[in-house]
């Protein structure tokens, strides 16, 4: 067979089995050709999935506290300056008459009031002049009567004193009573000035609770 005649065979790539293939047991990787973890990167995601449940968790807390206290500092804020304002010269409003039980007569006059709430308890200061029939129909709405008048007693205390500026001085004829309620409703303490019994001055301070 001459040159020409020879026929050249095309070199053949190598096959799959051929030397340095590493086999299933001989793969860096192992069989599936993956990876191992990398230990780092595991204790980082741990840390970074630790790191969200404290945010999730302490982010709320934090803010109910510190929401608690804004909402105490407030009250004391709107009760000191209602005291800075001192008791206004008007009738309170029909609501807040209902919400107080204080069902000032109609026949009432020189009526001054104000009202302070706090995160503890809402209270409506009111003062004001009426007959003796109409300090009748007060105590009655209220839900007592004159012969729960302590002779003598006065029932607001030094705290409501220092908001209002009221003075319960000797001299003058004081007769008063505490009428008690559940809560919420509130609670009332009357204080009734008698040295004119045609003409008499009530002072109450209605306290409710939230």
């Amino acid at each position: 067979m001459t040159a020409a005649e020879h026929h050249i065979v095309p070199r053949q790539p190598p096959s799959s089995g051929a030397a340095g293939s590493s086999g299933p047991s001989g793969s860096p990787g192992g069989g599936d050709g993956t990876p191992p973890q990398d230990r780092r990167r595991v204790t980082r995601r741990r840390l970074i999935t630790l790191t969200i449940i404290v945010l999730l968790i302490g982010i709320p807390a934090g803010y109910l506290v510190i929401s608690a206290g804004q909402s105490r500092r407030s009250g004391k804020d709107k009760e000191a300056e209602a005291a800075a304002q001192g008791l206004r010269e008007d009738w309170p409003s029909g609501m807040q008459r209902r919400i107080f039980e204080l069902p000032v007569p109609g026949n009432a006059v020189g009526v001054q009031y104000y009202e302070t709430n706090n995160w503890k308890a809402s209270r409506m200061y009111v003062k004001f002049r009426t007959t003796s029939a109409g300090l009748d129909r007060f105590l009655s709405g209220v839900g007592t009567g004159r012969a729960a008048l302590e002779t003598g007693k006065v029932t607001i205390g030094a705290r409501d004193l220092k908001v209002t500026g009221w003075f319960f001085g000797p001299g003058v004829d004081w007769a008063g009573t505490v009428h008690k309620n559940k809560d919420p409703r509130p609670t009332q303490h009357i204080t009734v000035n008698m040295t004119d019994p045609a003409a008499p001055v009530v002072y109450v301070v209605s306290a409710a609770t939230p």
